[in-house]
């Protein structure tokens, strides 16, 4: 019997690909019908052969458990992207440039607007689904993510797929089942999906995994990560998880010049709207892992990929009034307040004109009929002004003088468009969005303290300085709307579990100006503590890495005000870190002391960027061009040959990749 229902279940996985994946079917609807009618009655009389990645099970449950989040083995970052075609192609001068003229293959591939999924497989079996998240953490979703027929549960043992990997890629819900959806929606007087994207979002999030399988999602994938992979290409490797039974990009071509770039671009940019999924634009990658490898990352985003945005789509609609927001670093924002309109799906009634300038250079006047854009089908975008619209006694758009809050006069920004309130301390928005801030994911991480809490908090008188926090009882947050005892004692224990954030996060969520994720991260490695930053002076603070002088009079500036002093000191005697723990410098020492390395060619073993850390994790400084005081040069593969020449000229000696990592003993 068990013989039977493993057949039976081997059956269907592989009617299902050939349906679903492949769009092959071999066998009608109704012989599909039997054979899970079957395997159904003898899952049902032999309990004891349960699997719960049987097809059977593919219906889903009306009972799900709420979601866990877990941490990504990898990150899932965002691409760089662009809405110009000479940008994709500065893009690919750019990486032939830092490939010093090796031949660079790319592949084109549509961008899916859905959203996005990590799949782990072991031993040829779905063991794990997770939303993509903040990029670091996402959401368990295996469940539902089970439901969706076009993704193998289990792989056939002959495809040839590792025994580990994971694979990236789009939950979608296709055009006809979004239109389907919506209509019995409105049947049941039920709020309509803004577009395909959101419902697939909120559809994946759903608790109740049979509505789930109804509801018809599907999902391509995009990309394998493994330390197995087949082959040594980003293309290669997705044709061979399509054999191993994934649905994966259609849209796939190799491309070897700029002019192929383009005429992917212009050919794709009309037939996009024949595609049955919705689409937001073109994903161009280095096909080589190899290279992808030495072109490395940003904080953000890989190098090694872009992608290109479809032009936007624009409306025309009524400008109902302005009303002026004031920020985080007390920077006032005019917003356009409109009469909504529908564009790319969703509907818009509010967009940011950004400064004084854009008013003045769109001669925005009350009551005007404005062109309304969205920048990446996301962000709404005022673009123009139809003048032949205008009423002749409408006046133009004053922008505010003093602070819309707390009434104090603006100061302009030197050399920028932006006013801001100088009332750092005094003034509600500016206190507020620091606390938020501070809280946040990416900071200090603290649950359950938002914009609507941070507000709430502030309004109280409960936190009126980030220290404020770690004072925090849950009976002080009781009264809080929306906040029990439950609620409650998160925040308090979320405020506890931040002592542990490292020094880069507390850092960076101090809000000094101008230091955000990346210049904290740098900022934190070069100094080391705290009270070596505040100790800093002008010339110190310009000698780290992409420290100019005005970062460096805005650092002294905050730190020599006493109400940040003082701040500081709560923060740290609550038990924040704010020093470089001795774990994080681990395997560090001083063998470059003294020594400034250029790094040039392409390397093996690690990327560029890892290389750059190791260097000055052993002591060393790099420096981007070959001069007399240039210690040495970290030496790939295709070496440009005017560098190799000037090294040979001045005397600089090359060292080769294992001759590095065998002087930091590594």
């Amino acid at each position: 019997m068990k013989e039977r229902i493993e057949e039976l279940r081997r059956q269907l996985n592989r009617h299902n690909r050939l349906y679903y994946v492949e769009n092959a079917p071999e066998i009608s609807d109704r012989e599909f019908d039997e054979l899970m009618k079957e395997l159904e009655r003898l899952e049902a009389e032999n309990p004891e052969f349960a699997d719960p990645l049987s097809p059977t099970l593919r219906v889903g449950s009306d009972l799900n458990k709420s979601f866990e989040s877990i941490e990504h083995s990898r990150p899932m970052l965002s691409l760089a992207n662009t809405y110009s075609i000479d940008e994709v192609d500065q893009w690919v001068s750019g990486v032939r440039k830092s490939l010093e003229g090796e031949e660079v293959t790319i592949c084109g591939e549509m961008k899916y607007d859905g959203t996005s999924i990590s799949l782990i497989y072991e031993h040829g079996r779905l063991v794990r689904a997770v939303t993509r998240g903040d990029g670091t953490r996402g959401d368990i979703v295996t469940d539902n993510v089970k439901t969706i027929p076009s993704i193998p549960l289990i792989l056939d043992p002959d495809s040839g797929a590792p025994d580990e990997f994971e694979i990236r890629g789009e939950i979608l819900l296709p055009w006809d089942a979004f239109d389907r959806l919506n209509l019995e929606r409105e049947a049941n007087d039920e709020p309509l999906f803004a577009n395909p994207r959101n419902a697939a979002s909120g559809t994946l999030k759903t608790l109740n995994s049979a509505e789930v399988s109804r509801r018809g999602l599907d999902a391509i994938f995009y990309n394998v990560l493994s330390d197995s992979l087949p082959f040594d290409n980003h293309y290669d490797n997705l044709k061979a998880a399509g054999r191993w039974g994934f649905k994966i990009a259609p849209i796939l071509r190799r491309l070897h010049s700029i002019e192929d770039v383009d005429e992917f671009i212009s050919h794709w940019d009309l037939e996009r709207k024949r595609l049955p999924v919705a689409t937001d634009g073109l994903v161009f990658k280095v096909d080589s892992m190899r290279q992808q490898l030495n072109l490395g990352f940003t904080a953000k985003s890989p190098r090694w990929a872009i992608a290109y945005k479809f032009p936007a789509e624009r409306a025309l609609t009524k400008l109902r009034f302005v009303n002026f927001e004031v920020g985080r670093m007390g920077i006032v924002t005019p917003v356009a307040n409109l009469e909504p309109v529908l564009l790319s799906g969703t509907i818009v009634k509010r967009a940011s004109l950004h400064n004084e300038d854009i008013i003045r250079k769109l001669d925005i006047h009350d009551g005007d009929m404005l062109y309304v854009e969205k920048g990446g089908e996301i962000i709404p975008k005022i673009t123009g002004v139809d003048k032949a619209a205008r009423q002749t006694d409408s006046k133009p758009i004053d922008f505010v003088h003093t602070c819309p809050a707390c009434g104090t006069e603006l100061q302009r920004v030197e050399g920028e468009a932006s006013w801001v309130c100088p009332n750092k301390y005094g003034c509600p928005p500016q206190i507020i969005g620091r606390i938020e801030h501070f809280a946040a994911r990416k900071m200090m991480n603290i649950d359950g303290i938002g914009a609507e809490t941070a507000t709430q908090l502030y309004e109280r008188g409960l936190v009126r300085a980030t220290a404020d926090i770690y004072d925090l009882e849950p009976a002080q947050l009781l009264p809080l709307i929306g906040f029990g005892p439950r609620s409650a004692q998160r925040v308090v224990d979320g405020a506890e579990e931040s002592k542990k954030a490292p020094f880069d996060r507390v850092l960076y969520a101090l809000s000094i100006p101008n230091v955000g994720a990346t210049m904290s991260k740098k900022i934190a490695r070069a100094v080391g503590s705290i009270d070596r930053l505040m100790a800093m002076t002008r010339d110190e603070l310009c000698a780290i890495e992409d420290v100019g002088p005005t970062l460096a009079d805005g650092i002294i500036e905050y730190f020599a005000d006493e109400r940040n002093q003082k701040n500081i000191e709560r923060l740290r005697a609550a038990g924040l870190q704010f020093e470089v723990e001795v774990k994080e410098q681990a395997g560090g020492s001083d063998v470059l002391a003294g020594l400034s390395i250029v790094i040039s060619g392409t390397f093996s073993y690690h990327s560029r960027d890892e290389y750059k850390g190791l260097i000055e994790l052993h002591g060393g400084k790099n420096v981007g061009s070959i001069s007399k005081k240039t210690s040495a040069i970290l030496a790939g593969e295709n070496m440009g040959p005017s560098k190799l020449e000037k090294a040979q000229k001045l005397g600089v000696p090359l060292w080769t990749e294992e001759e590095f990592l065998k002087k930091i003993g590594e």
